[in-house]
């Protein structure tokens, strides 16, 4: 069994919204394909994962680095023991051969790419949802489903953002989804006080309720904000400031007193240890929202949940960000606490198909083999450029 040939093809993200630091607009998606030498129903077996939402397509990365470091390596580098799957953990060495320590920017988006694909292969190898292949290799059974928040309420330029967003989450509870998500700091704080309190209405209660400053603020107004969210008892509030500032963190903690959320923007098991040393994250409280695919796949998203478990935090205190179907297979897989999800936004790869979604805010992946990224309709433009 081998890797005949890998493709990357640069999506774009529909829509123009932003959050308080990024506009969307022009923002891309990596996906990749990995064709193997391994024949269903006439056709070669293809592994299929992307990098990821909310940062740029890895392309160029991807061709002159990674892509050919796995197509240039014998079969037995990339396979288990027993040659009958792949090995994630193997081919991740493969494609970091001669790369630096440290400097995990773009680089950890391409691999991870590549490295999520291969459990889409191992998965289809074994006909099965990748959430059951994720569960078996870590010693684990798969969930039946996970709580699933919905998030939103971005930025429109020249719109009612408050009407917009009322109408938004009204959508996403008559969905089935029961708790929320918005942005914050890309407003005066009057107008996000407004839209809190819109979304509020929908939510029904703080506790369904999180909000996101997408790393904006400076301390003072990350502050100002905690002191007025307060009383409100929301579900968290999200990456107040730069995401490698963690004295920041570790103040806004103390000063706030609510669950904090934040590690999305964290690639390495190395960032995550910084932030449990100096970060002021408290077990049983606080909400870590690293994402496998922006942090080089799998295997190094495996090591940040041991890890966190070694110094005394739970894995249902995780929540990865990206709000797409990769996720919710791993977080069903690995048990953790929970996932984002995208139903209106991030188009085509946010949300999930139909068959996904249960009601009162839980979500399990359908039957099918892989992540299942066939099943969404939305996706079917890209798999038909990507595999013809």
């Amino acid at each position: 069994m081998r890797i005949t040939d890998i493709r990357e093809l640069t999506v774009p993200l529909e829509g123009n919204m932003a959050n308080a630091v990024v506009n969307f607009s022009a923002h891309t998606v990596s996906m990749v394909a990995v064709f193997t030498d391994v024949v269903r129903q006439g056709q070669p077996l293809v592994g299929l994962a992307f990098d990821s939402i909310g940062r740029f397509a890895q392309g160029g990365l991807l061709r002159e680095r990674f892509i050919p470091r796995l197509l240039a390596a014998p079969p037995a580098e990339l396979l288990a023991d027993d040659g009958t799957a792949f090995d994630p953990a193997r081919a991740f060495k493969v494609m970091m051969r001669d790369e630096k320590p440290g400097g995990h920017g773009d680089r950890a988006a391409a691999v991870g790419a590549l490295e999520l694909a291969l459990w889409d292969l191992n998965a289809k190898l074994r006909d099965e949802p990748a959430c059951q292949t994720i569960a078996r290799h870590f010693g684990r059974t798969a969930a039946d489903g996970v709580h699933v928040y919905a998030a939103g309420g971005y930025y429109y330029p020249g719109e009612d953002n408050v009407r917009r967003l009322v109408d938004e989450l009204s959508g996403y509870r008559d969905l089935g989804f029961s708790a929320f998500k918005i942005k914050v700091g890309g407003a005066p704080m009057p107008q996000d006080i407004e839209r809190v309190q819109a979304a509020l209405e929908i939510a029904r209660e703080g506790g369904h309720l999180a909000v996101d400053a997408n790393g904006r603020f400076d301390l003072p107004t990350a502050i100002a904000y905690a002191e007025w969210l307060q009383p409100l008892r929301l579900r968290w509030y999200e990456e107040v400031g730069d995401p490698l500032d963690f004295e920041l963190n570790r103040q806004v903690i103390e000063r706030y007193g609510g669950p904090v959320a934040t590690g999305e923007n964290l690639f390495s098991v190395a960032d995550v240890r910084n932030l449990l040393r100096f970060g002021g994250m408290r077990p049983g409280v606080d909400v870590f929202q690293m994402d496998a695919g922006l942090a080089y796949g799998l295997t190094e998203y495996a090591g940040m949940l041991a890890l966190m478990e070694a110094s005394g935090y739970d894995r249902t205190q995780a929540h990865p960000h990206g709000g797409h179907l990769i996720n919710l297979h791993i977080a069903t897989g690995l048990g953790l606490g929970g996932c984002e999800a995208y139903p209106g936004v991030f188009q085509p790869f946010g949300g999930y198909p139909p068959g996904c979604i249960v009601g009162g805010g839980l979500v399990r992946p359908t039957d099918a083999p892989g992540f299942g990224l066939e099943e969404k309709r939305e996706l079917e433009p890209a798999l038909r450029q990507l595999l013809s």
